[in-house]
């Protein structure tokens, strides 16, 4: 029980840092502001966090409980790029219209930076226990080439997002990142279907 009420601590300082740096930005977000908002206590956010900057890697957390809400919505009769896709969408709407590209060329860079750990590569992330699924069950229903391995897929998918990601922010944003996203992924993602063709 403890270690799922530290689980829910650590969760709402999060959640509440992410809503916070949306609402009044980065910048303007103190860790009072944050503890405030958590309904926590600043000894709890010291627990986990050495300051505010911490906190910045821990969108990978915001992008997990993405996914976590989208595996239930997620229609099961779509085949495995049907789901890539779906997913892509999901995921890229939310940064759209939920995190300014500020904070995303942060985490970013951040993470280009980080001589430890690089929460965006990390394979025990509901994000690539996810990505893993889909891969393997496509690739033993036969929608998927089996020449790669379902890691080699899941690896560029998730390159693919991040490069798609990366160019957003380098371009400023010239462009709808989910319209771009809508028209170039599923022509990515159908290179690694059976046969390059789906099947009626």
């Amino acid at each position: 029980m403890p270690r799922k009420n530290a689980r829910n601590t650590k969760g709402r300082i999060i959640s509440a840092a992410w809503k916070l740096f949306y609402e009044q930005g980065y910048e303007e977000t103190t860790v009072e502001d944050i503890v405030f908002e958590s309904e926590t206590s600043k000894g709890s956010f010291y627990h986990y966090f050495d300051g505010k900057d911490a906190l910045l890697g821990t969108l990978a957390n915001v992008f997990d409980e993405k996914y976590e809400q989208l595996i239930g919505e997620m229609d099961p009769s779509l085949d495995a790029v049907e789901k890539l896709v779906y997913l892509n969408h999901e995921l890229f709407a939310m940064i759209d219209g939920g995190v300014s590209m500020d904070l995303l060329a942060r985490l970013l860079s951040t993470q280009l930076l980080a001589r430890g750990e690089k929460h965006l590569l990390d394979r025990n992330r509901t994000y690539f226990k996810l990505l893993r699924r889909i891969a393997g069950e496509g690739q033993r229903t036969g929608q998927l080439r089996t020449d790669r391995t379902a890691n080699d897929i899941v690896k560029a998918y998730a390159l693919w997002e991040r490069a798609l990601l990366y160019d957003w922010c380098l371009c400023g944003g010239e462009y709808s990142l989910v319209a771009y996203t809508d028209s170039m992924t599923p022509m990515f993602l159908e290179s690694y279907r059976r046969n390059g063709v789906k099947e009626k």
